[in-house]
């Protein structure tokens, strides 16, 4: 089964259902300035599971990109991505856990051929606040699990939300492919990290509201919120042992044999997995309706440490010239019929990639032989100093999780502390030296002149912020590149 079948399939299955299927949205989310990126696909759907009304009704579908930094460290295993898409399915008030159970339960057996001991469940196991889940455990029963494929577990495992303090929460039920794979012991289940289970699908019945004193109300409209990965699913369904066996992984993985030392193998099939990985990741986010770019900053900061990791494992392959763009183009050229904003913003994609290879590239070796310079001269605590964490971060711009991944490579641990404290003292001394300048400046001026000239410096950080870096200031006029009209303002400010 290819990727483009699994997600009309699932579509087609929902509408069958009653459900009005509704667009992937931007990877960074409009409606909980709480997270980074789009971590799920209910993070569009916000206003809607907290009552508003959905212009499409109740019942919705869609195949949602998203994004999770929590599993960076992760990727090159089997399973785990930092982007993916997720297959969901939505109730805003209309049916609940009964018929989510048996929609996923029908879809999974039927439509995908899932035979049903392959199969495993995990249900909320309560506690004193919430009681047992057995209403759950009894609708999966009615379809046909047995009591051994249904597991018991907490809030760490079993629950979600609230996303802040107070709000929608509730239990979940999560489904995980039973690989077949020696349990790890008597105790082994879906909670183990062994890889016997993998997930697959997660339904979240929002039922509860928590309020300000941490107790529980039911809600008046209760939703379902549902989830299945797609990589994962096309895993299994295609026999494969891993996600990068897959057409989604396969194309990029070949372009790059083409331009390493040595093929893809057993002993280098981390680096080639995470730079497959890092450059769908990297390019979906500079793709993005939204435009992220390479920087310092939130979202910016997540994008230029994928693209400086790869840069690092290509050259660990022998690949010395800048490849990114070729790459890029293999992920463009597979996903732009379905996601057409790669296409549409392909110039900017491979634009973008040729800056910061250049921005980096130059100053990679000078930094990686001072770091292993560092590395040789660390004492039996086997700690990197922060003051020299810091340096590589000022003066070659690593990262500190990219020099954390160099020492560890080596056994060797960062002072993280140290790191953070040189990285405050840095933002101190830059502001003060900042306040230095700006009041040599608006020595002569007035107060009155001070405070135009602060809303000046707001308003065209203000500017940078929403328009980019064509924003500049020349003799007292904000000019923006590009534009028809200059933003002025009165000379003396």
């Amino acid at each position: 089964m290819t990727a483009r079948e699994l997600r009309q399939m699932y579509l087609d299955f929902f509408k069958r259902k009653g459900h009005q299927v509704i667009a992937s949205a931007s990877l960074l989310p409009d409606n909980d300035p709480t997270v980074l990126f789009t971590t799920a696909g209910m993070h569009p759907l916000v206003p809607y599971l907290l009552g508003e009304a959905h212009p499409l009704g109740k019942r919705l579908t869609d195949v949602q990109k998203c994004f999770r930094t929590g599993d960076i460290d992760e990727v090159g295993d089997d399973t785990h991505l930092t982007f993916f898409e997720m297959l969901g399915n939505w109730s805003l008030g209309d049916y609940f856990k009964q018929q989510s159970i048996s929609f996923s339960y029908e879809f999974l057996t039927k439509e995908l051929g899932i035979p049903m001991e392959r199969l495993a469940v995990t249900v909320f196991e309560g506690d004193q606040a919430v009681p047992r889940d057995e209403e759950t455990k009894q609708y999966w029963m009615e379809n046909g699990l047995k009591e051994n494929q249904i597991f018991f577990y907490g809030r760490e495992e079993n629950w979600w939300g609230p996303a802040g303090q107070t709000g929608p929460c509730g239990p979940d039920t999560e489904i995980f492919y039973d690989t077949k794979k020696t349990a790890c012991g008597p105790k082994c289940g879906p909670s183990c990290k062994c890889g016997k289970y993998v997930e697959i699908w997660n339904n979240v019945f929002m039922e509860y509201k928590k309020e300000a004193d941490g107790s529980y109300i039911e809600l008046e409209q209760k939703n379902v919120d549902t989830g299945m990965g797609l990589e994962r699913m096309l895993t299994f369904l295609n026999g494969k042992s891993n996600v990068y066996e897959t057409e989604l992984f396969l194309p990029v993985i070949g372009k790059l044999e083409e331009y390493a030392a040595v093929p893809y193998q057993e002993s280098n099939k981390r680096e080639y997995r995470i730079i497959a990985e890092h450059m769908r990741a990297m390019t979906f986010l500079l793709g993005d309706e939204k435009r992220v770019v390479p920087s310092n900053n939130e979202q910016g900061y997540v994008l230029r440490r994928l693209i400086r990791r790869v840069i690092r494992l290509l050259s660990r392959l022998g690949i010395q010239e800048n490849i990114l763009g070729i790459l890029s183009e293999v992920i463009i050229r597979q996903y732009g019929d379905d996601y057409p904003e790669l296409k549409n913003n392909e110039n900017f994609i491979l634009e973008q990639l040729q800056k910061e290879y250049h921005l980096f590239a130059k100053t990679l070796e000078t930094g990686l032989k001072r770091a292993e310079s560092a590395f040789e001269k660390i004492g039996e605590d086997r700690i990197l100093s922060g003051d020299i964490a810091f340096h590589l971060y000022d003066t070659y711009g690593f990262p500190l999780e990219f020099t954390k991944e160099l020492a560890e490579e080596k056994g060797i641990q960062v002072d993280i502390k140290g790191f953070e404290e040189k990285f405050k003292e840095h933002q101190n001394n830059s502001r003060l030296g900042a306040d230095k300048k700006f009041a040599g400046g608006l020595s002569d001026h007035s107060e009155q002149t001070a405070r135009l000239h602060t809303a000046t410096h707001l308003l065209q950080g203000a500017l940078r912020r929403v328009l980019g870096d064509t924003v500049g200031q020349r003799n007292c006029i904000t000019i923006v590149k590009g534009f028809p009209n200059k933003v002025c303002y009165n000379k003396g400010d």
